[in-house]
């Protein structure tokens, strides 16, 4: 019995030693597992780029159209200030040195991840773009404020989780626009983000498609389609030219500056009816006949309401309001168009006058005679 005993304490003993021991194994991810599925094949643009130097005018586009600007990432991005990508060129680090960034530094966005430019530097040689908040934490004082050894501002975000990319160009930043910068960024991120002037223009038929595509305004046309071809106005410019305060008035969107192509874009209400276009060393080009190919889209109706002026000049609805059904004739009391009848005055004795030029009855009774 004693042995019996002692062989099941024994066999306990085993089977929990071997459990303990089974729950003890530690795995232990190493560098080439966790990045394994990181890809980094890399494919270099072919965007022709200008000789001349980017203008005050162009960085300021630059800084306009880019900042804010929503994209994909095509590869992982790593939270590193390192990350540098040649115009038309590599992109450095390397594949293995880019992998252990991320592993070392953690992972900003993965692939397919939406990302945003949150802020950007343009210098003499490169476009420096700051994604999802950079890589490096901002540094607000209300973190070093206590009052009462309590936190004024109660904050989480105690470590960076962006990503930065210099877009580096050979000698210097040429003149380049925003989409032929996001051309240079393809390989890293994905702009092809559709905007409302895009997804707009796609529901056009196939001729005012084109002209958008092509940055061209027809007569005809309405402020959200020149707005999808050419994006917003330089300069607006209102006038009556009648002198008549009700007048035709128009508005003209001014796109270009000298010694670029400028175009003068007027509108009548919401059609554009006439469109001058001013190059350099050639003649004015003046379009005043529709372009429309016949499409054009429905002016804006509104049903006429209870009070307002019919076609005809008769209003709509201008009859009493009454307490009848629909249907139900009206009383042959309601049909006498009768005044208010009024008893006697008892302190003077003499009846009200009514507008029908008889007495009223003396008292309540005779009116209402039981």
């Amino acid at each position: 019995m004693a042995l019996t005993l002692y062989r099941s304490a024994l066999l306990s003993g085993l089977l929990a030693i071997s459990f303990t021991a089974v729950h003890a194994q530690v795995f232990v991810v190493g560098e080439k597992s966790a990045t394994a599925d990181i890809a980094t094949d890399f494919s270099p643009t072919h965007v022709p780029l200008a000789d001349t130097p980017l203008s005050e005018r162009g960085r300021r586009e630059l800084v306009r159209n880019l900042e804010a600007e929503q994209g994909f990432a095509h590869r992982a991005l790593p939270v590193s200030p390192n990350v540098v990508l040649r115009a038309n060129g590599p992109l450095t680090p390397g594949s293995a040195e880019y992998k252990k960034i991320i592993y070392q530094k953690g992972e900003a966005a993965a692939v397919g991840d939406r990302v945003i430019i949150t802020a950007m530097e343009i210098k003499p040689d490169r476009i420096i773009l700051d994604l999802n908040g950079g890589p490096y934490l901002k540094h607000r004082f209300l973190r070093h404020v206590q009052i009462n050894d309590n936190p004024v501002a109660q904050t989480t975000d105690d470590r960076a989780s962006g990503s930065r990319i210099t877009l580096l160009f050979e000698g210097h930043v040429p003149e380049i626009s925003a989409p032929e910068v996001k051309a240079l960024l393809e390989p890293v991120i994905d702009f092809g983000v559709k905007t409302g002037e895009q997804a707009y223009a796609d529901t056009l038929p196939p001729i005012l498609k084109e002209a958008i595509a092509a940055h061209d305004v027809l007569v005809g046309m309405n402020h959200r389609m020149v707005l999808a071809a050419l994006g917003a106005p330089e300069n607006k410019l209102r006038d009556q030219p009648s002198g008549d305060p009700n007048g035709g008035r128009y508005e003209e969107w001014i796109y270009g500056h000298v010694p670029q192509t400028i175009r003068f874009v007027r509108f009548s209400g919401d059609r554009v009816v006439i469109v001058e276009i001013a190059a350099l060393g050639k003649p004015i080009e003046i379009h005043d006949k529709d372009e429309m190919g016949g499409y054009n889209t429905p002016e804006p109706t509104r049903e006429v309401a209870m009070g307002d002026k019919a076609p005809d000049g008769t209003e709509k609805g201008s009859s009493p309001p009454t307490l009848l059904k629909p249907g139900e004739a009206a009383s042959a009391a309601g049909a006498r168009n009768d005044k208010v009848q009024f008893p006697t005055d008892t302190k003077s004795g003499t009846p009200t006058p009514t507008s029908t030029g008889q007495p009223p009855p003396s008292n309540l009774a005779q009116m209402h005679p039981l």
